[in-house]
């Protein structure tokens, strides 16, 4: 399925949001490439639609994605 959400970054020189790659993303984003299993794929994009429709903003998978490791890192104490 192709996301038209997906904000995944395919480029050389600039970023979508029209930073140049030297400069920080915002919020402290770093850009790095995650493989993940098939399965996965459709759940981020139906948590993705379902954030979006309940919080009246716009999610993509990289922001699920976020979410999640951010969940995971707070129960284990990692990060507050």
């Amino acid at each position: 399925m192709n996301d038209k959400h997906d904000h995944a970054h395919h480029h050389d020189e600039h970023c979508s949001h029209g930073h140049d790659e030297s400069e920080p993303h915002e919020h402290g984003l770093v850009e790095v490439t995650i493989e993940l299993e098939d399965e996965h794929i459709p759940a981020l994009d139906q948590v993705a639609a379902e954030l979006t429709k309940e919080l009246k903003q716009p999610w993509d998978r990289g922001a699920v994605v976020r979410l999640a490791l951010s969940e995971f890192f707070s129960k284990r104490g990692m990060i507050t």
